[in-house]
């Protein structure tokens, strides 16, 4: 990649001393340069240590109180919880009374029902102190059950949902081992919302209750001991076999065995899983920031999703199961998605179209039930999630199979349940992702858009051979060129202390340009809190140049060179009315682009169709370097989480 401004290249060493990463690279910090987590644990050992490790590993999925109960030694359930970071719990812990016994839960919350506080913090406990609870998701009709139980003299301490349940469960238990799994039973049939529910009961203090419905909660087995967790990350430094719960599933864990039941406390079999990655994936690994790691991950990312399925001949998608007369036979393809997925989205409209020829519709999830979709026994779903858990995306899949699509997905997360859900699913290798600004799960997902799109239009004969090599081969250059863009970060950096402290940044391309614009202005307005917005360029003189004045910040995203030459006219608009511009184009356009920009990052040359792999870790990285001048909380914006679990 080179770095021009005003028509003169300019290598690193030449930049100014506060830009130059020869010694110290923020990105690495090495010299050169809306969901909650629940964590259970039961077994031999102390609980609190594994708790407070499993939360340490969840706190990207919640971070503004956390809390355990522990029953032990101590006569009762033993609760620690506060507002605040994690650090702030652990130092309570460690701090006060040593919390002794081994069964617990924990909890890192991202407040939706009351604000944070110790008191609405989780574990929540019945008045009678019999019953702790831990909670993900919403409970819907919190405020009738709450109704029911004051009128029956019931004393609420939080303004949470999750103390309803708490409550509740405690109202319906009698003592002993049958009562509380009926008391969980009857819980279960009377709240309505997206749960997932760990238990403790000071009754039956050898077991845990973990339950789940539009939530996920994942249990993990071991010798002697069993967990439970809202993610495998917590799990993975105990134990390497898994059980999804599926929705409905209440478990009972006990120290040697895990019995699951369905809806009805019927016992059924869930099949176990084991995962394969390193615990090292989901560590920093000397990186300052799980987003820096994730960013210098992605060309092994796409290498890993990619190669073991594509030859420059034909592209082979295990899980796809789609035939010739199906794609021909289907009438058009409906994108649903949310956040960068949905971005994801957009690009692959235009790539999709291009090469299969199909009229592509992008819908947000969260749109998708209230628009009374067009959808039929002809149209092909393909959702998209990191996760396989977002609950907007999820509603949206089960409304499109309702009306009769065929279902595919692209997932990260095996087992999710977006992924069990799907008629078909294609799977994203990117391997765990922890900072909330996803990087590498966005790579992926294009990288499978583009390996289905060769493989349907293969299908259908929209592609020629020549074409379908020249992409496939083209493909298999990109994480080269990935890593030529990393390699040249301190020039991104340099050009983040130059515009960080603006207080409003525009994006602008068209076609798939505009595409990518979307995702670069997510990623920074999500983690630097500066205003940001996304504009197709041809729709400056509808309204957008009106804001447009002195000083203002446009990155210019010009790398789909059939319209190079009209989004360089957009460029002079803004310039004339004294906008900055930071432009983005291919290397063989650099110059030209630099002709009017007052600054361009050039990426290498590639297909047209492949710019968003490439084009799109400039303004990742760029996001990056201006969030850490800014001082913010990088892998941990405020008011977001990892995955939106509640609607």
């Amino acid at each position: 990649m080179l770095y021009y401004s005003n028509l003169i290249q300019t290598a690193p060493e030449a930049l100014p001393g506060a830009a130059r990463t020869g010694k110290q690279d923020l990105l690495t910090g090495k010299v050169v340069f809306f969901m909650c987590g629940i964590v259970g644990f039961i077994g031999r050992e102390q609980a609190a240590p594994i708790l407070l490790d499993g939360l340490a590993r969840l706190e990207y999925r919640g971070y503004d109180s956390a809390g355990v109960a522990v029953y032990g030694q101590v006569p009762g359930l033993q609760v620690v919880k506060t507002k605040g970071r994690l650090q702030v719990l652990s130092d309570r812990v460690e701090g006060g009374a040593a919390l002794c016994g081994t069964v617990g839960l924990g909890h890192t919350r991202w407040a939706t029902h009351g604000a944070p506080s110790d008191v609405n913090s989780h574990p929540h406990v019945g008045e009678r102190g019999q019953i702790a609870v831990v909670h993900n998701g919403i409970i819907e009709n919190y405020a009738e059950i709450r109704e029911f139980l004051q009128a029956r003299g019931v004393h609420f301490a939080s303004d949470t949902d999750t103390e309803a349940a708490a409550q509740l469960l405690e109202y319906y238990y009698r003592g002993g081992e049958d009562s509380l799994l009926e008391a969980v039973g009857k819980v279960l049939h009377r709240i309505r919302g997206a749960y997932a529910l760990g238990i403790l009961c000071a009754g039956q203090p050898d077991r845990l209750i973990a339950a789940r419905k539009d939530s996920p909660l994942i249990l993990g087995h071991g010798d002697g001991f069993q967990m439970l967790a809202s993610d495998v990350t917590a799990l993975i430094r105990y134990t390497r076999d898994v059980t999804y719960l599926e929705d409905g599933d209440v478990a009972v864990l006990t120290r040697d065995r895990i019995q699951i039941y369905d809806s009805l406390l019927r016992p059924v079999e869930r099949p176990r899983c084991r995962v394969d990655w390193e615990i090292s994936a989901a560590e920093k690994g000397g990186y300052e920031h799980f987003m820096a790691k994730e960013i210098m991950e992605q060309p092994k990312a796409f290498r890993d999703t990619v190669f073991p399925r594509l030859q420059p001949e034909r592209s082979a998608l295990d899980g796809l199961e789609l035939t010739a007369d199906e794609l021909q036979n289907m009438d058009r393809l409906c994108i649903i998605a949310c956040g960068s997925s949905y971005h994801v989205g957009m690009a692959a409209k235009y790539i999709l179209e291009r090469l299969l020829r199909k009229s592509v519709e992008v819908t947000l999830a969260s749109e998708f039930r209230y628009c009374q979709p067009i959808v039929t026994s002809r149209t092909l779903a393909l959702v998209i999630s990191q996760s396989g858990e977002t609950i907007d995306t999820l509603a949206a899949l089960r409304e499109a199979r309702r009306l009769g699509a065929r279902v595919l997905s692209i997932v990260n997360v095996v087992g999710s349940t977006i992924a069990r859900e799907s008629d078909g699913v294609l799977y994203t290798w990117a391997g765990p992702e922890i900072a909330v600004a996803t990087t590498k799960a966005y790579s992926t997902q294009m990288a499978v858009v583009y390996l289905l799109g060769l493989f349907c239009a293969q299908a259908l004969g929209t592609i020629s051979p020549a074409e379908h090599r020249a992409i496939s081969e083209e493909l298999l250059r990109l994480p080269e060129k990935l890593e030529a863009i990393l390699e040249h970060r301190a020039e991104i950096q340099y050009l983040a202390s130059l515009y960080f402290n603006h207080p409003s940044v525009f994006f602008l391309g068209r076609n798939i340009d505009y595409a990518v614009g979307l995702e670069g202005s997510l990623k920074l307005k999500e983690i630097s809190y500066i205003h940001s917005e996304a504009y197709a360029a041809g729709e400056l003189k509808h309204g957008t140049i009106s804001l447009i004045e002195p000083g203002t910040l446009a990155v210019a995203l010009a790398g789909y060179t059939p319209l190079f030459e009209k989004t360089v006219s957009n460029v002079v608009e803004v310039k004339s009315r004294g906008a900055d511009v930071l432009g983005v184009t291919v290397e063989s356009r650099a110059k030209a682009l630099a002709k009017t920009a007052d600054h361009v990052l050039a990426i290498p040359d590639t297909h047209p169709l492949l710019l968003p792999t490439l084009e799109v870790v400039p303004m990742q990285l760029f996001a990056y370097y201006v969030a850490l001048m800014r001082g913010c909380d990088i892998d941990k914006p405020r008011n977001l989480a990892k995955s939106v679990t509640v609607e």
